[in-house]
């Protein structure tokens, strides 16, 4: 294992800075004086850029601009990355339909702008979950390949994740560094996007080339001593900027939050706009990220034959050896993605897009489970034998347009989207190590160390296939400035291969593959005014079905399609900078699990349908200014996910395992006034505060895991450095 020194981290500092130093030096002289503001609460950073106005080539305009990336305003003078705190979302991405006001959006989109990201120095994108209300992760070992979940309903590892609108892996790590922003559609959405979990949609936004030249490089240290740098280098060349580049590095290494505990990251990305004409661009991206992390506190887990009964209160995550030091993950994920759009008139255009993907997984963590309600923990350490690796490839093919019949605008859309991925397991797993037994037991507020080796396995074959196309048609018909109906239909083709083992080869594992599924969502929206909206959406939905495991009686044979079904009624108001949504929801999916087919005991159970969840609940988000230098994000939501229906009396009615009834969220970021001077003005501070409700673990309800909540606060100062034009640097 390779581990620089700090001699080698100082070094490509260095190097980094004189790179952005030189450039700066070569721009013309400036009166102009840019502001900065870092917003830290445990990291400090430094960060250069340069962003020189008199070469700076004019914009394309419309679609082709990239304008899905970040934005940098310029007011009199040029205003560094996040200074301006811009929390409100005006507008959403969704996909087929493109992009949106969200006050002309029949669906609760929920997002965490560039400049949260900036502000609040996020390193991976599930960090960003915490500012929504309805989502939550559902964490297996690492945060990092958490899978996320929305309105209490689980996601699935590909559908109802995207990149730029395209299918991408949900549990392998991404760098927030890497993308400019998460927007998440809550509630079903396969009228637009095909199959998925009714857990919403979660859209990244990658970073873009900007219209300025942009040169940044930040310098920090994380937790207790991981050094960072990231440089991101971006801007347009040629005649009318018809070139658009940005390329982003990134190294971190050193300690993680706890003692003994290491983390490494290391990225790479290029990102490329090719205006063929004005009418016609390219966008190309490549990226390699790597993750690896020893000694992190794992999750806990509690065995059903065991007398825990209740669960104990939760450790010191920073108190070593919760996970070995020696245990942990290697992932790598490499991405590459291609887009071409086309504006044929004002009125048509189109888009081409296709992504492919390979997630390398190599997990050895620490299994910790619960024994007692004291905290003792029994724990094992193993390679994993299932899902190292996932290959992914997705495809979008849209053509949007605007026609009239007489009074009637009509917003349409043809087109298609889908996906393949291909799962591959280790042909020899690694042997299980146990650690910690129940005859010796540690415990959660004393972990102890154990010596051991790191776990390998060995070999690679594919485990199984799941490919879904979806072919789709939409209409917008708006008939004055207060009613609009918005019907979006698909019809979607689902195919899923599996192999027992290595040695059979792939084959079909649905019981009746349906032919053409249909997802429909109607929509009827009212404007009583320019600025707020109320809307009643009806939306189907399809899912694939689960595979039942190796233990089952039915093992490897998929479930039939599941149909979700959502009816949802909201409100948006925007007020000057300020926007505010609410929405109430009912939503049911069937409910997937083990049980026994020959009576109330059996040696091997059957996975199957057990019965419908079934979700009430009222999400609200505010978003912006709420005074001239007070931005907000903040939402709350009211869940009640229950299971009903049930053939197993004992969890009819109980509440859903891991789904809080309230979480909510309150970020406030202040900027002092500019009139207090430029020292004064130049501090900004900010807090978030979190807050989740205690949740069911287990299926009968008898056990709960408590409610908590976190606060964050963190200062900032920016500080005027005018030796160079548009040079910035915060600390």
């Amino acid at each position: 294992m390779f581990m620089p020194s700090r001699h080698q981290l100082l070094f490509a500092s260095a190097a980094f800075s004189t790179f952005f130093l030189t450039t700066a030096v070569q721009a013309a002289p400036s009166t102009q004086q840019p502001a900065v503001k870092n917003t830290a609460a445990n990291k400090t950073e430094t960060k250069i850029q340069n962003a020189p106005a008199s070469s700076t080539t004019a914009p394309i305009a419309g679609i082709l601009d990239g304008s899905n990336g970040e934005t940098i305003n310029v007011h009199g003078h040029h205003a560094a990355d996040g200074t301006s705190a811009k929390y409100m979302n005006k507008i959403v991405y969704l996909g087929p339909l493109g992009n949106r006001d969200t006050l002309d959006t029949p669906y609760s989109v929920m997002g965490v702008p560039h400049d949260v990201v900036i502000n609040q120095q996020l390193r991976n994108i599930n960090d960003m979950a915490q500012y929504l209300p309805s989502v939550q992760l559902e964490i297996r070992g690492d945060p990092n390949t958490a899978r996320p979940q929305s309105r209490g309903f689980e996601a699935d590892v590909v559908s109802n994740s995207r990149l730029d609108g395209l299918n991408v892996v949900s549990t392998t790590p991404y760098p927030a560094e890497w993308v400019d922003n998460l927007q998440v559609l809550n509630g079903l959405a396969g009228s637009l996007y095909g199959p998925q979990n009714p857990a919403g949609v979660f859209e990244y936004t990658l970073k873009r080339p900007t219209d300025r030249r942009t040169e940044r490089l930040s310098v920090g240290v994380d937790s207790i001593g991981t050094p960072t740098v990231n440089g991101d280098i971006s801007g347009r060349i040629g005649k009318n900027g018809w070139f658009g580049y940005r390329l982003n590095m990134l190294h971190a290494d050193g300690t993680a939050y706890t003692e003994g505990s290491w983390i490494r990251r290391e990225m790479v990305s290029a990102d490329f706009d090719i205006h063929l004409d004005d009418k016609t661009v390219i966008e190309l991206d490549a990226s390699h990220y790597t993750y690896a992390a020893r000694g992190l506190a794992p999750g806990f887990g509690i065995s059903s034959n065991t007398a825990v009964t209740n669960i104990p209160e939760a450790p010191d995550l920073s108190k070593p050896y919760l996970g070995q030091d020696w245990s942990g993950y290697n992932m790598e994920t490499n991405t590459f993605l291609a887009k071409i759009k086309h504006q044929i008139n004002k009125d048509w255009s189109f888009t081409l897009g296709g992504l492919y993907q390979d997630a390398i997984r190599q997990s050895f963590s620490s299994t910790n489970t619960l024994i007692n309600n004291a905290g003792d923990y029994t724990q094992t350490v193993t390679a994993a034998a299932t899902a190292d690796d996932f290959r992914t490839g997705s495809n979008m093919a849209y053509f949007n347009g605007r026609v009239y019949t007489g009074p009637i605008k009509h917003d349409l859309v043809i087109g298609t989207n889908g996906y393949i991925m291909g799962t591959y397991n280790p042909t020899t797993a690694g042997t299980t190590q146990n650690t910690i037994t129940s005859a010796d037991p540690a415990n959660m507020y004393n972990p102890r160390k154990v010596d051991g080796t790191q776990p390998y396995y060995h070999g690679r074959w594919q485990s199984g296939v799941v490919s879904s196309q979806s072919f789709i048609v939409g209409d917008t018909m708006t008939f004055n400035k207060h009613w609009a109906i918005m019907g979006t239909f698909a019809w979607s083709w689902i195919d899923q291969k599996s192999a027992r083992n290595y040695k059979s080869a792939l084959t079909e594992v649905n019981p009746a593959p349906p032919a053409a599924a249909f997802s429909p969502t109607a929509s009827l929206l009212y404007k009583p005014t320019d600025n707020q909206t109320l809307y009643f959406t009806y939306a189907r939905s399809v899912q694939a079905g689960p595979v039942a495991n190796a233990s089952n009686t039915n093992a490897y044979q998929a479930l039939p399609v599941a149909r979700p079904e959502e009816y949802e009624v909201g409100y948006k108001l925007r007020y000057g900078k300020m926007q505010f949504n609410v929405a109430a929801f009912r939503m049911t999916s069937q409910y997937a699990g083990n049980f026994c087919s020959t009576g109330t005991t059996c040696t091997k159970q059957t996975y199957g349908y057990i019965g419908t969840q079934r979700n009430y609940g009222v999400e609200a988000q505010i978003s912006g200014e709420v005074l001239p230098n007070l931005s907000v994000l903040a939402g709350m939501t009211w869940l009640d996910a229950e299971l009903v229906g049930s053939q197993t009396a004992q969890y009819n009615n109980k509440e859903i395992v891991g789904v809080a009834p309230i979480q909510a969220n309150l970020l406030l970021d202040y900027r002092l006034p500019s009139s207090l001077g430029p020292l004064a003005s130049g501090w900004a501070f900010n807090a978030n505060v979190h807050y989740v409700g205690d949740r069911a673990a287990n299926l009968t309800n008898t056990l709960h895991v408590g409610s908590y909540t976190t606060l964050d606060l963190a200062r900032g100062m920016a500080f005027m450095f005018t030796a160079f034009r548009g040079l910035s640097v915060s600390g």
